[in-house]
């Protein structure tokens, strides 16, 4: 149920199980990893400069398949503790600029895979949340961390507690995710986006997703925050990618930084 297609230097997975919404059971996640690990590679030899992921159908992903689980036969911590967690680190560590282009369901486990993922377009009708109160069960996937770092505590439990359902206009409007757009629209513009950035400064564009990351995860102040900006562009002044960019603006061209 997982697509992965290379072309352009762009690697674009694809969750293609629509008839069940894209939800992910043991065995697709095992394919999304290794659909992952396979586009790393082409992304160390140079193949594959972004990565679009995507769902077929109405849906993005509306998280776990338990279409066969009970409660007797469970093993969550399995599901997310062995499989889950090392698939979102890989996601968040992949060493190429990512993009998301997201519609309809967007739960559970879908919502974890948004969040790591590097940049996230999201339909303007699609359906974020928590949904688990119906279930007895809780947000996993990283949903309490987002929730709670972009909206705060009393709004993350209201939606926990109440089961409501953010569209994804709304949630773009939160500071969830970085644009909404029609659905109509939503596929084309992600795969521009993802091809336009292929054919840029990956090694700046590394850069910033490290520093991105270690402001996010170690909640680094102003000034430390710039020392590691100095650092980065420091090293970046000596690659191929810098001075290939000064030459193009001394030459008032644009910079070919994909050759």
């Amino acid at each position: 149920m997982i697509d992965l297609t290379i072309a352009d230097n762009v690697a674009e997975i694809v969750l293609n199980a629509p008839a069940k919404l894209n939800a992910l059971d043991e065995a697709a996640l095992t394919e999304l990893s290794q659909a992952y690990d396979d586009a790393a590679s082409a992304a160390a030899d140079g193949t594959v400069r972004a990565l679009l992921l995507r769902g077929e159908g109405r849906a993005f992903c509306a998280g776990r398949d338990i279409s066969n689980v009970t409660p007797d036969n469970d093993d969550a911590m399995g599901y997310l503790g062995d499989l889950l967690t090392p698939l979102l680190k890989k996601m968040s560590a992949f060493p190429a600029p990512t993009f998301a282009a997201a519609q309809g369901a967007c739960l559970g486990v879908g919502l974890g895979l948004l969040i790591a993922t590097d940049v996230v377009y999201i339909a303007d009708t699609a359906k974020i949340g928590s949904p688990f109160a119906n279930l007895g069960a809780t947000l996993d996937s990283g949903g309490h961390w987002l929730l709670t770092e972009r909206l705060g505590a009393h709004r993350t439990l209201d939606l926990i507690y109440t089961a409501e359902l953010m569209s994804g206009a709304d949630a773009v409007a939160s500071g969830l995710f970085s644009r909404s757009l029609p659905a109509a629209e939503l596929l084309a513009f992600t795969r521009a986006t993802a091809a336009k950035v292929a054919s840029g400064p990956t090694q700046a564009f590394a850069a910033s997703k490290d520093l991105v990351a270690a402001i996010r995860d170690e909640r680094l102040g102003l000034w430390s925050a710039v020392g590691l900006e100095n650092t980065a562009q420091a090293g970046l002044s000596k690659t191929a990618d810098y001075a290939e960019g000064f030459a193009a603006f001394a030459a008032k061209r644009k910079p070919d930084f994909g050759r």
